[in-house]
């Protein structure tokens, strides 16, 4: 049994080795900590529902992630998005004195950029879980 203090616990140990890593755990815990603060129903003893169950539960109604990041639930704003996936190096790439804050690349806005990110939380979640549950 895998509960929601465990995997919190678990995830906040993951060694990120990018500034990219770093915000894609830093969107799996606030996915998980902000699904139990919310409901107040679970508590962080509780056993985890399995990855399928948990995923409906945390995209509270989205079909997917990109339908989630688009309906402003995590990070609305593109500079927040911004700092919390890129390097300080990066950061400088895509700000411009003239024309602020240009796209992460040619195939996607901030709201794409951050969809992507959270699919990769998700990933990271349930990789964690499957540890813990002793390989699923």
């Amino acid at each position: 049994m895998v509960t929601y203090n465990q995997l919190i616990k678990t995830v906040k140990q993951y060694k990120p080795r990018s500034a990219w890593q770093n915000g894609v755990k830093e969107y799996a815990l606030q996915l998980l900590v902000e699904y139990v603060k919310y409901n107040n129903d679970i508590k962080m003893s509780d056993k985890v529902p399995e990855p399928r169950v948990l995923e409906k539960k945390l995209l509270h109604g989205a079909s997917d992630w990109s339908e989630y990041s688009g309906n402003g639930e995590p990070l609305v704003y593109n500079i927040d998005i911004a700092e919390r996936l890129c390097s300080p190096s990066e950061l400088k790439k895509v700000m411009s004195a003239k024309y602020g804050l240009r796209n992460p690349n040619s195939r996607e806005d901030w709201i794409d950029c951050q969809a992507r990110a959270l699919y990769q939380a998700f990933n990271l979640i349930k990789e964690t879980y499957r540890n813990l549950n002793g390989g699923y």
